[in-house]
């Protein structure tokens, strides 16, 4: 096994900020966040549930301040060499710079959807009832998974969607997918029909095994790679292969 079998492909996106969840401060704030109890003591002592903050990230249109939370109802957006890692309820979320994006819900501890509408997040869910990604060219309803999702505005919004692993319902126009995935399902979701399919096979592109992994650890998660203890090449299949 060599490990150039886990790279992923860049696409407008540098390996440096593919590394950035292996940054001393960011390791070193997720020791924290888990060691004071995570989102449930977050919750009971009054404190935000922002893991890490970068640069400049609005909530709302107003600058976001360490010590905030993000919650349901609440629009994000990262500017140039921006991210955030912030964790609501079961699941946990790294956004990437210059992303746009909103959370919808009915409470501060449950995401019904996230909406994508520029750049890039990837996401760790906890099992339950069905949630969403939405991007302007797709749909995926989620339960118990791990995702990354890419909007490529200067492509006329085309969408990439990776089930990194567990079960995605997946629909563009009336196109539609069921993906199980153990390891990296990709699709290129299209503004417009290439050889006449809205979705469309893809590679595992600018997301790593690491950061899912990093997101998972946050909610007291594994990934299906770690639990089968192997994992597959990222040619987008979905499968373990050795």
């Amino acid at each position: 096994m060599t490990a150039t079998h886990h790279h992923p492909q860049l696409l407008g996106r540098t390996e440096a900020e593919l590394l950035g969840f292996q940054r001393r401060s960011l390791v070193q704030a997720a020791a924290v966040w888990t060691a004071l109890g995570g989102w449930t003591a977050a919750q009971a002592q009054g404190r935000g549930n922002i893991v890490e903050l970068r640069g400049d990230v609005l909530r709302n249109g107003e600058a976001l301040r360490p010590g905030a939370s993000i919650a349901p109802g609440d629009s994000v957006q990262t500017g140039p060499g921006s991210t955030v890692v912030f964790v609501v309820g079961d699941s946990a979320y790294l956004v990437r710079q210059n992303t746009r994006m909103a959370l919808d819900g009915d409470t501060p501890a449950a995401v019904k959807a996230l909406r994508l509408l520029s750049g890039a997040v990837a996401s760790v869910w906890g099992r339950g009832r069905e949630r969403q990604v939405i991007m302007p060219t797709a749909t995926a309803g989620i339960r118990g998974t791990g995702v990354y999702a890419e909007v490529f505005a200067e492509q006329a919004y085309r969408g990439y969607f990776c089930n990194c692993y567990g079960t995605v319902d997946l629909a563009a126009g009336t196109e539609s997918v069921v993906s199980q995935a153990s390891y990296h399902q990709s699709f290129w979701a299209e503004p417009a029909p290439r050889d006449g399919r809205l979705l469309t096979p893809a590679r595992a592109i600018n997301h790593t095994d690491e950061e899912l992994e990093f997101l998972a650890g946050l909610v007291h998660q594994r990934t299906a790679w770690q639990i089968a203890g192997r994992k597959g090449s990222k040619d987008g299949s979905g499968q373990m292969t050795y």
